[in-house]
């Protein structure tokens, strides 16, 4: 490479003209830091470089050229998309999950390790006449309509939340009317 033009040789013709003016500062005296750049390897890939160009003087401090300082970072640019790519990919599947819990014909509701309602779809909006805005945050057992029942399914969200399930349990709610009046069960 020595002996070659940089700029022809090794730079992609997009960035050329960006690269020439950078070196071209440089010589003038001003640095340049941090400048992504796209380059040719040996073999033909492209590599993206992260270049700082510095003014090179002599003892007498006139400028004779300029020292470029590049680090290959191609693969962290590849990674971050990748990343970047998977986020969206699993932003996409909870957003339809979320739709597929929110108008599912079964109620359905989650709680965190306080009891309290982190998720309430549709079905049990209309179950309980409680709209999901009015019960997030709230906690499940102050919703329900008979306090004696609260141990027993105190008991059963414990075992649930260390992943013991337990199946067909029946669960009473204070419903509420379309004016937001108690209506029982």
């Amino acid at each position: 490479a020595i002996g070659k033009n940089l700029v022809q040789n090794f730079i992609q013709s997009e960035n050329r003209e960006s690269v020439t003016g950078v070196l071209q500062r440089a010589m003038r005296g001003y640095e340049t830091a941090n400048f992504e750049v796209s380059m040719l390897s040996r073999s033909q890939r492209r590599l993206t470089v992260l270049l700082n160009a510095t003014t090179r003087r002599d003892a007498r401090g006139h400028v004779i050229g300029v020292v470029g300082v590049g680090q290959d970072i191609t693969e962290i640019n590849e990674l971050m998309a990748e990343t970047k790519n998977a986020k969206e990919a699993a932003d996409r599947t909870a957003n339809e999950l979320a739709r597929l819990i929110d108008s599912a014909n079964a109620p359905i509701f989650g709680v965190n390790q306080h009891r309290e309602v982190t998720e309430w779809n549709q079905m049990m909006g209309k179950l309980t006449g409680v709209r999901r805005d009015q019960v997030l945050g709230k906690r499940l057992l102050d919703l329900l309509l008979d306090p004696s029942a609260q141990k027993i399914i105190d008991s059963v969200l414990n075992d649930a939340l260390v992943g013991c399930e337990t199946a067909n349990f029946e669960l009473c709610f204070n419903c509420r009317d379309k004016d937001g009046n108690q209506a029982g069960v």
